[in-house]
C-alpha cells in the first residue's frame, strides 16, 4: 500500500558554509531515506529551506557591516549550488524570509494563543548600553551554569546540550564587542510547555519503542528528570517574524520558536507552485502520514519536544486561522532520526579555525558520490564518528572501486566486447547462479528494512556485502576463462552476473544516484532511476528568492529484483569510479586550519 512519506531535513543557518559534519548529520541521511521511498513507490515530500531568521544572520551582518537580506541570500545561493552538486533531491528547499512562512508562522503563534497555551511575562534580558539595545540570546556568550564550559551560547551550551537560560549564565559577555551587559526587563510571549507537557510524554511513549537512545535522553528523559516549564516565543528583534498582535511592533517571534514551523510552510508553498494548493494536507493532516525529521543531536530538544508541542497546542484551530476552514489537526512526528556529530581528524569541527572539510570545496576536487559513500558508511548513527583522509582514501579505493565499481565494469565490459553488446542469452541456470541469484534478490527485502527503519550505514553494508558475495561467485565461475572452451556456459555466469549487478544498482541508487543512473544507462534502460532537479525564481512582496525543486521520474516503484532480458542492448560502459592516491591525505590535511 503506497504511503505518504515526509522528509523534513534540517534548515542550515544562512550564515555560514556547510561542512561534512552538517552534510552527514541530516542532509544525506534524509536524501537517502526520501530516494527509497520514492524507488518503493511511496508519494514523498522532503522539504526544508535556509534559516535566514536566525541570530546568526544578523551577528554575520553586524560583524560584516552588510544587512541580514545580504547575508542571507549570499549563502543561500551556495546551498543550493551544494545541494545540486551533491544531488540532495528536495521537493522543496526554500527559505523562512517569504510571506508564505510568516503568515504560516503567525497562524501558528494565533493557534497557541487561541487555545490557551500563551501567555505574557515581563522577564530579564541582557541589554547593551554602548549599543542601546537588548541582546537576542545568541548574541550573549558566557560560562554554562550546568557544565561550566566558557563558551556556552545563550540559549543552549554546545557541550552538554542542555537548553539554557540566558540570564543564568556565567560571567556573560556581549558577542558583538565583547562587552558586558546588564539586565534589564521587557515583556514577552511564552509557550506554556507546562500545560502541554501532558500531551508531549504521551507523543513520546507511543514512539518509544523504536527513537534513538540519543532523541529519549533528551526528550523523555529530561522531562522525566526536569518538568517542562515556559519558554519566551519573542525576542526584542527587527529582522524575522513580527509578533501578530498589536502593540507588539519592534518584536519577532524567536528563531527557535519560528524556524521549525518551516517545515509546514515549505509544504504549503510547493503545494502551491505545484499547482495543487491542498495538496499539503495529504503530509500534514493526514492521519497515515509518516513524517520524519533529520536533524543533529543539538536540535533534539526543539523537535522532539517543542515542536509537537507547538503541533498538539495548535490543533485545528491553525487550518480555520489560516485556511478560514475547519480541518483536522496537524500531523505529528512519526520518528527524529537524530544523529551525532562528525569529527576531523580527531577533533571537533570548527568553522572559525576552518578545521572543517567543506561542501563545496570537496567537490571542486572530487566527485560526489564517494562523498556520499564515505558519509554513509561512516554515518554517526549513534555515536560520534571521525572525519581521516587516510579512511576517506581507503575506503574509496577499496570498497567503491574495488568491490562494487569494478565489479561492474569488469562485467559489463566483457559481455558488451564478447556479446555484440547485448545482455546475452543464458543456457538452463546452475545452482551456484540460481544460489547467487536468490541472495542478491533477497537483499532488496533486508536493505529496504534497514532503510525504512533508518539504519542507513547497516543498509549501505548489506549492500557492499553483496556485492562482495558476487565478487566471489565470478572469481569461481571465471567467465573470462570459461568463454575460451565453453561459450554458452559463459553466457550463463554473464547473464548472471548482469542481474545481480542490475539489481545491485538499484540498491546502490539512494546512496550513488550519479553512479547508479550511469550504470542504470549502461545496461540499456531508458528510462532514468530518479528525476530531476531545478531551480526556480519565486516572488512575493519580500522580493524574489530562488528555490530548488525535484521533478519526480518515471521509474517509481521500481524497488525490485533485476528484470533484465536476455538481448537486450549495453551501452559500452566507462569506470563508474576512480582510484585516489595516497598522497592526496597530505595535501588535504594541510588545508586543514589555513
Amino acid at each position: 500500500m503506497t504511503e505518504n512519506i515526509l522528509v523534513s531535513a534540517a534548515w542550515p543557518y544562512a550564515n555560514s558554509l556547510i561542512h561534512v559534519g552538517n552534510i552527514t548529520g541530516s542532509y544525506l541521511p534524509a536524501d537517502i531515506f526520501a530516494r527509497y521511498h520514492r524507488l518503493a513507490g511511496n508519494r514523498v515530500l522532503m522539504v526544508s529551506g535556509s534559516d535566514s531568521h536566525g541570530t546568526p544572520v544578523t551577528v554575520r551582518a553586524d560583524a560584516e557591516n552588510s544587512t541580514p537580506v545580504a547575508v542571507y541570500e549570499r549563502f543561500h545561493t551556495g546551498f543550493l549550488e551544494l545541494f545540486q552538486k551533491l544531488g540532495l533531491a528536495y521537493d522543496l528547499f526554500t527559505s523562512t524570509h517569504t510571506e508564505n512562512h510568516i503568515r504560516t508562522s503567525q497562524a501558528i503563534f494565533l493557534a497557541l494563543q487561541e487555545n490557551g497555551f500563551l501567555y505574557t511575562e515581563s522577564q530579564q534580558q541582557w541589554f547593551a548600553p554602548n549599543q542601546n539595545r537588548f541582546l537576542p540570546d545568541r548574541y550573549v556568550e558566557g560560562t554554562c551554569y550546568l557544565c561550566g564550559y566558557t563558551s556556552a551560547r545563550g540559549d543552549q551550551c554546545d557541550n552538554c546540550g542542555e537548553l539554557l537560560d540566558a540570564t543564568q549564565l556565567i560571567d556573560p559577555r556581549s558577542k558583538i564587542d565583547g562587552s558586558t551587559p546588564e539586565l534589564r526587563e521587557t515583556k514577552h510571549f511564552y509557550l506554556d510547555l507546562a500545560r502541554l507537557e501532558p500531551g508531549i510524554v504521551e507523543f513520546l511513549r507511543q514512539r518509544e519503542s523504536y527513537l534513538r537512545p540519543n532523541v529519549l535522553r533528551q526528550s523523555l528523559g529530561q522531562i522525566q528528570a526536569n518538568s517542562l516549564h515556559g519558554r519566551a516565543i519573542t525576542r526584542d528583534l527587527d529582522w524575522g517574524v513580527p509578533v501578530p498582535v498589536e502593540g507588539w511592533e519592534g518584536k519577532c517571534l524567536y528563531v527557535w520558536f519560528e524556524a521549525v514551523i518551516g517545515y509546514l510552510s515549505a509544504s504549503i508553498e510547493w503545494s502551491r507552485l505545484e499547482g495543487s494548493p491542498d495538496a499539503w494536507h495529504d503530509w500534514w493532516t493526514e492521519p497515515r502520514t509518516r513524517s520524519y525529521y533529520f536533524i543533529g543531536k543539538d536540535n533534539i530538544p526543539f523537535h522532539a519536544v517543542i515542536w509537537p508541542g507547538q503541533l498538539i497546542g495548535a490543533g485545528e484551530a491553525f487550518s480555520q486561522i489560516f485556511e478560514e476552514r475547519p480541518h483536522a489537526p496537524l500531523t505529528l512526528p512519526y520518528d527524529v532520526p537524530a544523529n551525532e556529530f562528525m569529527n576531523l581528524e580527531g577533533k571537533k569541527i570548527s568553522g572559525s579555525r576552518n578545521w572543517a572539510v567543506w561542501g563545496l570545496d570537496f567537490l571542486a576536487r572530487y566527485d560526489p558520490d564517494p562523498l556520499r559513500y564515505y558519509l554513509t558508511v561512516n554515518m554517526p548513527e549513534s555515536k560520534d564518528t571521525d572525519w581521516d583522509w587516510l579512511g576517506f582514501v581507503h575506503r574509496n579505493n577499496d570498497e567503491l572501486v574495488a568491490t562494487w565499481g569494478n565489479l561492474a565494469n569488469r562485467v559489463l565490459a566483457f559481455a558488451y566486447k564478447n556479446w555484440d553488446g547485448v545482455v546475452p542469452e543464458p543456457g538452463e541456470l546452475r545452482s551456484g547462479d540460481e544460489s547467487i541469484l536468490a541472495a542478491v534478490d533477497a537483499g532488496f527485502q533486508e536493505v529496504g528494512e534497514h532503510l525504512k527503519a533508518v539504519r542507513l550505514r547497516a543498509a549501505l553494508n548489506e549492500a557492499i556485502r553483496l556485492a562482495s558475495e558476487v565478487n566471489k561467485y565470478l572469481d569461481t565461475s571465471a567467465p573470462w576463462f570459461e568463454i575460451k572452451t565453453d561459450k554458452p556456459a559463459a553466457a550463463t555466469t554473464v547473464y548472471t552476473a548482469l542481474r545481480c549487478i542490475d539489481s545491485l544498482k538499484t540498491m546502490m541508487a539512494p546512496f550513488l544516484p550519479f553512479s547508479s543512473e550511469k550504470l542504470n544507462t549502461y545496461l540499456g534502460y531508458q528510462q532514468p532511476l530518479f528525476g530531476e532537479q531545478f531551480t526556480e525564481t519565486v516572488a512575493d512582496n519580500l522580493g524574489a528568492h530562488q528555490v530548488l525543486r525535484y521533478r519526480p521520474g518515471a521509474a517509481a516503484g521500481r524497488w525490485e529484483p533485476s528484470c533484465l532480458e536476455p538481448g537486450q542492448a549495453l551501452v559500452q560502459p566507462a569506470p563508474l569510479f576512480r582510484k585516489l592516491e595516497e598522497s592526496i591525505v597530505e595535501e588535504e590535511r594541510a588545508r586543514l586550519g589555513q
